[in-house]
C-alpha cells in the first residue's frame, strides 16, 4: 500500500536545498558520506519529526510536538545523508545534516512500510529519554503531519540502532510498544517498599 507522505512546508525544503547547493552556507562539517559523494544531490522523502515528551512520567499523558522536517539526501538513487529544517522565529531554517546509521535505517523502514496492507502517513518519532528514533506510521493519512498523538493502532518501527531490549525494524502497535517504553523509564521501586 503506498504511503501518504505529507507535503513539507516549501520554505523548509528551500532551506535544505540552499544548504545542499552551497558548501559555504553551512558552518558545520558535513557528514563524511555527503562530503565524499560526487555528483548531484537531491532532497527527498520529507518526514515531519515529532518528539515524544513525558513518556516516563506518571500522572501525565505523553505528548508530541513537531520539532522539524527531515529529508533524505539522495546521491543518485541511494541516501547518503539526511538534512533537517526547524521552525524558528523567522520561519523555517536549515538546522543540520545527519549521517550515520539512522539514514539507511530510515530508508529501510520506509521500504518495509510500503509493503504493509494498510495505508499510513509516515512520520519520525523521537524518544529522547531513550535515545530512540522510530518511523511512526500514523493512521490519519489526510493529516498535514504537524500535529496529533500516536493512536493505539498506529505502528512504530524502531530504527537501528534501537535501545537494548527493543527490536529494530519490527513494526509494533503503539498500544504494545509505548507501555514497554514507559516501563523502561519508570523509576526503580524504593528498597524496602511493599508493592
Amino acid at each position: 500500500m503506498p504511503l501518504h507522505v505529507p507535503a513539507a512546508p516549501a520554505p523548509a525544503l528551500r532551506s535544505v536545498l540552499t544548504a545542499l547547493g552551497s558548501p559555504t552556507a553551512v558552518r558545520e562539517a558535513r557528514p563524511a558520506a555527503l562530503r565524499a559523494h560526487q555528483g548531484p544531490l537531491s532532497a527527498d522523502h520529507p518526514l515531519p519529526v515529532h518528539v515524544l515528551d513525558g513518556i516516563g512520567r506518571t500522572g501525565t499523558p505523553p505528548r508530541t510536538r513537531l520539532a522539524g522536517w527531515r529529508f533524505l539526501v539522495l546521491g543518485g538513487e541511494r541516501p547518503v545523508a539526511a538534512a533537517e529544517a526547524r521552525l524558528t522565529a523567522d520561519g523555517w531554517a536549515f538546522a543540520h545534516f545527519c549521517g550515520g546509521p539512522y539514514v539507511t535505517a530510515t530508508e529501510q523502514a520506509l521500504h518495509q512500510a510500503e509493503s504493509l496492507s494498510a495505508a499510513y502517513q509516515p512520520r519520525l518519532l523521537s524518544v529522547p529519554e531513550l535515545y530512540m528514533l522510530t518511523l511512526w506510521l500514523h493512521h490519519d493519512t489526510a493529516s498535514d503531519g504537524t500535529s496529533g498523538l500516536p493512536a493505539a493502532g498506529d505502528l512504530l518501527v524502531p530504527l537501528a540502532p534501537a535501545p537494548p531490549g527493543i527490536a529494530a525494524h519490527l513494526p509494533q502497535r503503539v498500544a504494545d510498544l509505548l507501555p514497554r517504553l514507559s516501563d523502561r523509564l519508570a523509576p526503580p521501586p524504593l528498597l524496602g517498599s511493599t508493592a
